[in-house]
């Protein structure tokens, strides 16, 4: 689908008046006063046999251009991050609601799509799951990431149209447990619309990154997410338990730890949210009280409900557990650091004060540089970027060694392209 122009109004989606247009002089469209509730083609029927699959992916093929895609998970229901529905829009085939769970292959279904560009906005919340099914795209845009580019101050999906289409987008279902069956024909309809407008968004957005001169930007952004390895694993995730600061001791830790970790486990086998099973407030009682006993851990307000006292000897196995280790395998008060983590920069005064002044003029940089280009500073250079360079730059360092540091932490060349001489010059007055 070409770009739409950098002037005038963009072609209203079929089936829609436009409720609003961007001005002539290439401002955003005044936010919709009146909310899109239906899809111009109807709510099509969920996608759940091989046979409902084959007809889906002869539609798709005989199409073309961009696909506007979306997943929806169980996010606070069920264990993990899988997609409980996909969504797929093309001009020609228009709008697919597929219900992944009880279609076992895919095949046919990626050899379509993975060769086409995708269209999603918030891209990186959805292609893990998306990758898991065997979709992955061979090229993206990302309409969260081209906003925040664009300086917009409000970026979730619904804003961002209003914004740039003048429509205004429900999103009531947006927490759902999407893995009911069968689904609400009320969320089916939301589930359409996210994708309903994703291709024209796309144009309009494309149009206002090249008149302000950051195409070539977002095309670097959107290829660096679509190729971003997984998530290295957390080093003791069990310390982002909700409220464990208030747990001093390492034996309260260690109860901490054990009864994180028997919930997880748990959580996996019943294929539900962890913190469906066990809130995060029982963790830290049971870590403060210590209990010997399931008498005494029954006592506990936090375990004293009928579903954890179920499950009462379970638990207590777990506090057990961690009451009986030595005290040579109790866990450290303060978290380990990863592999190459640096330490806070709070603590950087003490320990580095070189790093810490470079830090502050690192960040007052920044800050200018992505004020002065209209976009937010994590998007100009990331926090951990900027961290890293405070801390690893030789002094009065050169051009050169700037621009070599910051692409080796992960910097974008049109990153180092804005940022590498201001900085240069910056760190040599420190």
């Amino acid at each position: 689908m070409p770009p739409a122009a950098a002037h005038g109004a963009p072609a209203a989606p079929a089936g829609h008046e436009a409720l609003a247009a961007p001005a002539s002089d290439g401002a955003p469209a005044a936010p919709a006063t009146q909310p899109l509730t239906v899809p111009a083609d109807g709510v099509p029927p969920v996608t759940a046999t091989p046979d409902e699959l084959d007809a889906v992916v002869a539609a798709l093929r005989a199409s073309g251009g961009p696909i506007a895609v979306d997943a929806e998970r169980a996010s606070g229901f069920r264990y993990g991050q899988s997609a409980y529905l996909v969504q797929l829009r093309r001009a020609g085939a228009g709008t697919v609601l597929l219900d992944p769970v009880p279609l076992d292959d895919l095949t046919a279904l990626a050899e379509v799509v993975n060769p086409a560009e995708w269209v999603l906005h918030a891209a990186d919340q959805d292609l893990p799951c998306l990758r898991e099914l065997g979709l992955t795209p061979a090229a993206l845009f990302d309409t969260e990431l081209a906003s925040r580019l664009l300086g917009s101050e409000r970026v979730g999906l619904a804003a961002v149209i209003a914004e740039n289409l003048g429509y205004a987008l429900a999103k009531e279902h947006s927490a759902a447990d999407w893995s009911t069956r069968p689904l609400p024909e009320s969320w089916l309809r939301y589930a359409a619309l996210d994708v309903e407008l994703l291709l024209e968004l796309r144009d309009v957005l494309t149009a206002r990154l090249e008149q302000a001169g950051k195409l070539e930007w977002a095309l670097e952004e959107f290829e660096h997410v679509r190729t971003a390895p997984p998530a290295e694993p957390r080093v003791d995730p069990w310390r982002r338990t909700a409220g464990l600061q208030n747990v001093r001791s390492p034996r309260g830790l260690a109860v901490a730890r054990e009864v994180w970790l028997a919930r997880e486990d748990l959580a996996r086998r019943r294929d539900r949210s962890p913190g469906r099973v066990l809130p995060a407030a029982a963790i830290v009682a049971a870590a403060q009280a210590q209990p010997s006993s399931v008498e005494e851990l029954v006592k506990v307000r936090e375990f004293g409900g009928k579903g954890t006292r179920r499950h009462a000897a379970y638990w207590q196995a777990a506090v057990s557990r961690a009451l009986a280790l030595p005290e040579s395998e109790l866990p450290p008060r303060r978290a380990p650091h990863a592999p190459g983590e640096l330490p806070p920069p709070r603590s950087w005064a003490e320990r580095n004060p070189e790093a810490a002044e470079r830090l502050d003029v690192v960040r007052a940089s920044v800050r200018a540089l992505a004020e002065e280009n209209a976009l937010p500073q994590e998007n100009l250079l990331s926090p951990r970027v900027q961290r890293r360079l405070a801390w690893e730059v030789k002094p009065r360092p050169s051009t050169g060694h700037v621009t070599d540091r910051l692409l080796a932490l992960g910097a974008r060349q049109w990153q180092v392209g804005v940022v590498a001489e201001p900085l240069t010059q910056a760190l040599r007055t420190v």
